[in-house]
């Protein structure tokens, strides 16, 4: 079924600049400069690969706009916003952790990268179209509300659900993360928050070392809306697909939101160079078919996709042409050229040992439905 997809990507995205970093190392003495991992290269090679395929045709094109310091501050502290906009007014800066460089006038592209995902929802919610995608950067999932890390400088999910929510746009709003690391942003922000539902599956305990296990799961008011999924390394569609049907299905329909939002991190992919899934294109397109089902059962087919991680600038372009083919309906003859080497990979079978920590987070998910019929919600 064809579906009206929004899609965002402005160049100004791949100005971003994050230095001549070996990885995620300054050069210098014996690190001979390079580039970070988090560099333009996926991101524009996967907006490429949208237009040279000719699937930008059959996509509504949504014009990306800065959100505003008011908008930031419905979720950061006014201390981590003027530090970030005081360093972009010089040469740069990093975003809070040591390992987030950004330079000069990385304040305005993060607004800019928090408000491509606000336009997308607000596309979403207007009936302007079905779906989105926002292909944003820099990324926002580890940012929390006193400090960015992780290459994030804003979390740029929470700042566009924020900013509906004082517009009167919504009210309850799911997070979907499948980025390989743990979504610590949303966690922290939405920790004791009963109308935010946080959903992270991720490797277990890779970034950061010390969060997204299964025992966190809000607090307060919040008290169960949390989940987390934290599956061992190796783990490949089929681990990630029974996430979706045995986690992410039964918590989304019970808590019963207004919109979905996605954080769309294509580094499980089996080519990312710094996680140890083992996710194919055709797995991330799984993945997507399942939360668009979830999202036409939950919230009338809302569902937003913002982009986050993915490093392996050769294979995310295809992950996520895998991942618009499925919310637009349209079939570009793309083919990924990888799966001859990771499509029949044994990794992408469930296992037992993935099966054990999935159950877990499912027992969480089944018992949302009590959870939220709380007195006083």
């Amino acid at each position: 079924m064809e579906r009206r997809t929004g899609y965002v990507w402005h160049e100004r995205y791949a100005w971003h600049d994050t230095g001549t970093h070996a990885g995620i190392y300054p050069s210098g003495g014996f690190v001979q400069p390079y580039r970070n991992f988090e560099s333009p290269e996926s991101k524009a090679r996967f907006a490429g690969l949208v237009e040279v395929s000719g699937l930008l045709e059959s996509l509504v094109r949504i014009p990306a706009r800065e959100v505003e310091a008011e908008d930031l501050l419905r979720v950061h502290t006014a201390g981590h916003v003027a530090r970030i906009r005081e360093q972009s007014e010089r040469a740069g800066g990093d975003a809070g952790d040591g390992f987030s460089p950004f330079g000069r006038g990385g304040y305005d592209l993060a607004r800019l990268a928090a408000g491509g995902t606000l336009a997308a929802a607000e596309a979403v919610l207007d009936g302007v179209v079905d779906n989105a995608y926002a292909l944003v950067r820099p990324p926002g999932h580890h940012a929390e509300p006193d400090q960015g890390r992780g290459y994030c400088l804003f979390a740029n999910v929470p700042v566009a659900i924020e900013a509906l929510r004082a517009a009167g746009r919504v009210n309850r709003v799911a997070i979907f993360d499948y980025d390989v690391h743990h979504g610590n942003g949303a966690q922290k922000i939405y920790w004791d928050d009963p109308n935010v539902l946080t959903i992270s599956v991720h490797q277990d305990r890779l970034f950061p070392v010390d969060s997204g296990l299964v025992d966190e799961q809000g607090a307060g008011a919040g008290a169960g809306t949390n989940i987390n999924v934290p599956l061992p390394a190796g783990s490949g569609d089929g681990a990630y697909w029974s996430v979706v049907d045995e986690v992410a299905r039964p918590a989304i329909t019970a808590f019963a939101p207004d919109l979905i939002l996605v954080s769309s991190g294509f580094d499980p992919s089996a080519l990312d160079p710094l996680g140890r899934m083992s996710v194919t294109s055709e797995g991330f397109r799984g993945i997507a078919e399942r939360l668009l089902a979830i999202a036409d059962e939950a919230c009338d087919g809302k569902i937003v996709f913002s982009h986050e991680g993915g490093y392996s600038a050769v294979h995310v372009p295809f992950c996520g042409v895998a991942v618009l083919e499925a919310l637009s309906g349209v079939r570009t003859g793309v083919e990924d050229p990888f799966n001859l080497s990771v499509g029949d990979s044994p990794t992408r079978t469930l296992t037992d040992w993935q099966t054990a920590v999935i159950d877990q987070s499912a027992e969480l998910a089944r018992a949302l439905g009590l959870v939220i019929e709380r007195p006083g919600d």
